[in-house]
């Protein structure tokens, strides 16, 4: 778990060996206050103890004077010779103890970060297909289990926000069925073919019926795979575009339908958003299937937004043939299947159009 940038340690330092440094950097400035008050106090006792040493050793007549001058300088000597060592050795202890200190302080940020540690590992594996899982924290009643406790609590509003929305669209795309083949129906019975607005009913009634079978395959995409079977996508490739250059077969684990829809998806976006006489190629090799075609060119920052529903090209507008869904439905197949969407502009002198890759986890290949 990277830590944010904080003090000089740097944006790749982890909070663990923060931890660690700051106890072993707090123990080694507050050990050297200790040994410097020691040593003072030390050198301080060992003066008074020297004079009262050199006080008896000259308490004699005769060449007492000379007697008492040179204790006095064995004294300062050997006061000083003590001092010495014991200052040295005293930073010699505080250094490895301050080690030993960063070793402890490692070792505790290890445990007591362990929760944290469990908790990020199991928030990676969570997305809007497994929101129905949670963290979970176990252990006293402390900060770390307040802190699981409410992610818990954000992953279930998460959950049924996911879920409000997934139903909302599957339930107004099943409802509105019926009243639009009722529509239908009464439009081809009830209007005679030489009538000029029934063709304009029925292309209208039509588009609406696209848009919500492209609502309700979206909303399924959303959902995830409930089972999943091995599928040969060139096979699948073949069967929506029988031009497409196999280089590689590869297996993928998924839905037969979606995957078909997918290449769909992206074979009629490369026909419709082209240009008079232009031209789509289809590749395939193991789980990449690539969809180039010419066509306007699209500007490089206007191509992401070509993957959100209801978006069109330069120059479409929302009574064309299509219904805004084509790519939105194509990524959402393809992180359903574990894989991604990339799409790149060419240039005008490339023909213009879109270069649009899926990659897809594969089991097995073959040439």
């Amino acid at each position: 778990m990277s830590a944010g940038n904080g003090g000089c340690l740097g944006a790749g330092s982890t909070v663990r060996t923060r931890i660690a440094l700051v106890y072993g950097g707090v123990f080694l400035v507050l050990g050297a206050l200790l040994l410097l008050v020691v040593n003072l106090l030390v050198r301080a006792g060992m003066d008074g103890e020297t004079d009262a040493i050199v006080a008896r050793a000259g308490g004699g007549g005769g060449d007492g004077g000379v007697a008492v001058v040179e204790a006095y300088r064995i004294g300062d000597d050997v006061g000083r010779a003590a001092n010495e060592q014991m200052l040295m050795w005293s930073c010699l202890s505080l250094l490895v103890i301050a080690c030993g200190a960063v070793v402890v302080g490692w070792w505790t940020a290890g445990r007591v970060l362990r929760p944290v540690h469990e908790m990020t590992a199991r928030a990676r594996r969570l997305s809007e297909r497994n929101l129905d899982e949670r963290l979970a924290v176990r252990g006293p009643d402390d900060e770390l289990k307040e802190l699981g406790d409410t992610i818990d609590a954000l992953l279930g509003r998460l959950e049924a926000a996911f879920d409000s929305r997934r139903r909302f669209i599957a339930n107004a795309s099943h409802e509105l069925r019926t009243p639009l083949a009722t529509q239908r129906a009464a439009i081809q019975v009830g209007l005679d073919d030489d009538c000029g607005v029934r063709q304009v009913l029925l292309d209208a009634n039509r588009h609406s019926e696209r848009l919500l079978d492209g609502l309700l395959l979206l909303a399924r995409g959303e959902r995830g795979l409930a089972e999943r079977e091995d599928v040969p996508f060139a096979e699948v490739v073949a069967e929506e575009y029988e031009d497409a250059a196999v280089a590689e077969h590869g297996v993928v684990r998924g839905n037969r339908v979606l995957l078909r829809q997918l290449v769909r998806n992206l074979v009629a976006n490369a026909v419709v958003h082209n240009v008079p006489g232009g031209t789509v190629g289809v590749r395939v090799e193991g789980g990449v299937l690539t969809v180039v075609n010419t066509g306007p060119v699209v500007p490089p920052g206007d191509v992401e937004g070509l993957f959100e529903p209801f978006r069109r090209g330069e120059g479409r507008d929302r009574t064309g043939p299509g219904a805004g869904l084509g790519l939105s439905i194509v990524r959402s197949i393809a992180v359903a299947h574990g894989g991604s969407v990339t799409a790149v502009a060419r240039g005008a002198g490339e023909g213009g159009g879109l270069v649009v890759t899926v990659t897809l986890p594969v089991t097995a290949t073959r040439p």
